[in-house]
């Protein structure tokens, strides 16, 4: 059994990003040559979530609008009593999405959905840099 650890780094995020990060982790697998295994994605950080998605213009506004629905913002929360950072929102959000995804890899493709795709989600609202752990097991 092989495991392999790599990073994808996303360069600038703002609060309700919604990326497609599904070609990064198709070539990260790719270069593992892992060919029957499971693929890990998991956001190095308390503010951002991995999904799966169908990646369209609609549930690119629809999340976020969910999300502020039943997370508002504009809520007090402890978080912030302690921190005063004003993301008390942010961690509430994240907490419910989740930090990762793991995704079974069968003849060295990610098996997913046809209209299924792998999606980092902004949950902060201040600019983040981003590092996401991909961790391959399998043989």
């Amino acid at each position: 059994m092989t495991v392999m650890h790599l990073e994808i780094k996303l360069s600038k995020t703002y609060e309700t990003d919604i990326i497609d990060i599904t070609d990064r982790v198709e070539t990260v697998v790719n270069q593992s040559r892992i060919k029957e295994g499971i693929v890990n994605i998991f956001n190095a950080g308390s503010t951002g979530a991995i999904i799966t998605l169908e990646f369209e213009p609609g549930l690119l506004k629809d999340i976020p609008d969910f999300l502020e629905r039943i997370i508002p913002k504009s809520l007090t929360y402890q978080h912030e009593q302690t921190w005063h950072d004003n993301n008390g929102h942010s961690h509430v959000r994240a907490s419910l999405m989740g930090p990762s995804l793991t995704v079974p890899i069968h003849k060295g493709k990610l098996i997913h959905g046809t209209w299924q795709q792998i999606a980092f989600l902004e949950l902060d609202d201040k600019p983040r840099v981003r590092h996401l752990i991909v961790t391959i097991v399998g043989e």
